[in-house]
């Protein structure tokens, strides 16, 4: 049964009320496809906009999006993040001239439940954030593999393998 129904199929938060306060991390990533034109304009580091500088703004607009996370997703309980960070990488071009750039978000808090979907949030919405800032150039980009690498803290630890 999902965790998130009652006994009669409904919508239901999640009571957490039992559990005991532990020291939680989730680690989260999306991969954004920039096509060539703005992967040329980014090759050398971030490019000023006129809504910012773009690296900047995305990882700026992921650590809010990850504290706002139970306002975007139902029955998700507000959490006090205790740290939240946004890494950006740029990966060597591919052949056809398009570049990968990896979004990690790290979130941590102590609490009775995990951080998972804070992770997840923060690093959607900077991947969000690059297509936003980037579509002035091209509408061909891509977000892709939005996905947990790890949480620990909770009842069950996680740790999975990026995608290649």
């Amino acid at each position: 049964m999902l965790s998130h129904l009652d006994a009669k199929g409904q919508p239901a938060m999640v009571n957490v009320g039992a559990k005991v306060v532990t020291h939680r991390v989730a680690r989260a990533v999306a991969i954004v496809v920039l096509p060539p034109a703005l992967a040329t304009l980014l090759r050398d580091g971030d490019i000023a906009t006129k809504k910012g500088p773009v690296f900047q703004t995305a990882i700026l607009a992921g650590i809010m999006g990850a504290k706002k996370t139970s306002e975007l997703i139902p029955l998700c309980h507000p959490l006090p993040l205790e740290d939240c960070k946004i890494q950006i990488e740029s990966r060597p071009p591919a052949a056809d001239g398009s570049t990968e750039v990896m979004i990690t978000c790290t979130a941590e808090t102590h609490a009775k439940t995990g951080v998972e979907m804070e992770a997840l949030t923060g690093a959607t919405i900077a991947a969000l954030t690059l297509y936003d800032m980037g579509k002035a150039v091209s509408h061909d980009i891509v977000i892709k593999d939005v996905r947990l690498l790890e949480k620990t803290g909770g009842k069950s630890d996680i740790r999975t393998t990026p995608s290649a």
